[in-house]
């Protein structure tokens, strides 16, 4: 890729345009990948990916798929922008001398993004779970309910239904702030440093060498369907590779429980209690759902980020006011 100077407005904009087109299309798969890797051993209410999302549009409708994907939307511009932007300004500063990154160099500029990301993806991935995993906590009550009815069916009267009460990701918002301060919309903050720093030290190296592979000359960029593809191995191999992190981050950032399941004090008894109770191959749950949500994601989002429409919108600025 050529090595012309772009302006961090611009590289924040691609990033954040990068992330909105990238959740729009994967949120649903998201959505099947946090309930999945919140259900414990005895309550399980889905089977896989695909029985998660048709239980969810019978019980919830459509847009029960993407319930929480205003957080979503509202914070991903700045998360995405952070991380893209961030990966490059530690990628320009490791090469100064100009000569060719080495792989221990392109890991620490990853290592920097996944650092800096957290400030936003914290509190967002912290709201977005929790209205993910209201469907489920919801269903599984209902299902309790409605055994509980039946096994006491000759008796007198009957047991009142379990009406879900929605709440917003401003409600959470606020009650946290009330009560716990702003380190109550970062909890999980370690976990999620965890996952993230992992995920970017291999995905951005992976990612910049596949890339490079379709580039016919070094000054030029790669076809955007080369960066696609990159975008979309890289982010599904990083994803894959950090899933028991991200099994762990969304286990210790659900406030709600479901019936009988297990709470966390912290990164080690969770780690302890998923691996006694559920055994190792709980760590891979939702792997394939991250993966088919991170792969397109990803692609899409290094094509909109190495087209550069920022850098054409800005360019056209001034010859449009002229």
């Amino acid at each position: 890729m050529a090595d012309k100077q772009i302006s961090l407005p611009a590289k924040l904009i691609n990033g954040g345009i990068a992330g909105l087109i990238g959740v729009t299309c994967v949120f649903p798969i998201d959505l099947a990948k946090t309930r999945l890797q919140n259900q414990q051993n005895g309550q399980r209410m889905y089977t896989s990916m695909s029985d998660c999302l048709i239980k969810t549009i019978r019980s919830e409708g459509y847009f029960g798929m993407y319930r929480g994907a205003a957080v979503n939307l509202t914070l991903v511009t700045p998360e995405k922008a952070i991380k893209l932007a961030a990966n490059d300004f530690f990628r320009h500063h490791l090469s100064k001398d100009g000569k060719k990154l080495t792989l221990l160099r392109e890991m620490l500029a990853g290592c920097g993004a996944g650092t800096c990301q957290v400030i936003v993806t914290t509190p967002m991935e912290m709201l977005k779970i929790q209205l993910q995993d209201a469907g489920r906590i919801a269903a599984q009550k209902k299902l309790m309910a409605a055994q509980t009815q039946l096994s006491s069916s000759s008796a007198a009267g009957s047991a009142e239904p379990v009406v879900e009460t929605r709440t917003t990701a401003t409600q959470i918002t606020r009650e946290l702030l009330r009560t716990k301060g702003i380190t109550g919309l970062y909890k999980g903050l370690g976990a999620t440093l965890l996952r993230d720093v992992p995920f970017s030290i291999v995905y951005f190296p992976l990612f910049a060498n596949l890339n490079k592979l379709g580039q016919k000359d070094p000054n030029v960029k790669a076809p955007f369907y080369v960066s696609f593809l990159s975008g979309c191995v890289a982010g599904s191999t990083a994803a894959v590779a950090v899933n028991p992190c991200d099994v762990i981050k969304t286990r210790l950032q659900s406030l709600q429980r479901g019936v009988n399941e297990d709470t966390y004090s912290g990164i080690l008894d969770c780690t302890k209690k998923i691996w006694q109770k559920e055994g190792p191959m709980a760590f891979l749950k939702g792997a394939y759902c991250r993966a088919l949500v991170i792969a397109p994601l990803f692609g899409i989002a290094q094509v909109v980020y190495f087209i550069g429409i920022a850098e054409f919108l800005l360019d056209m600025l001034p010859k449009h006011r002229a």
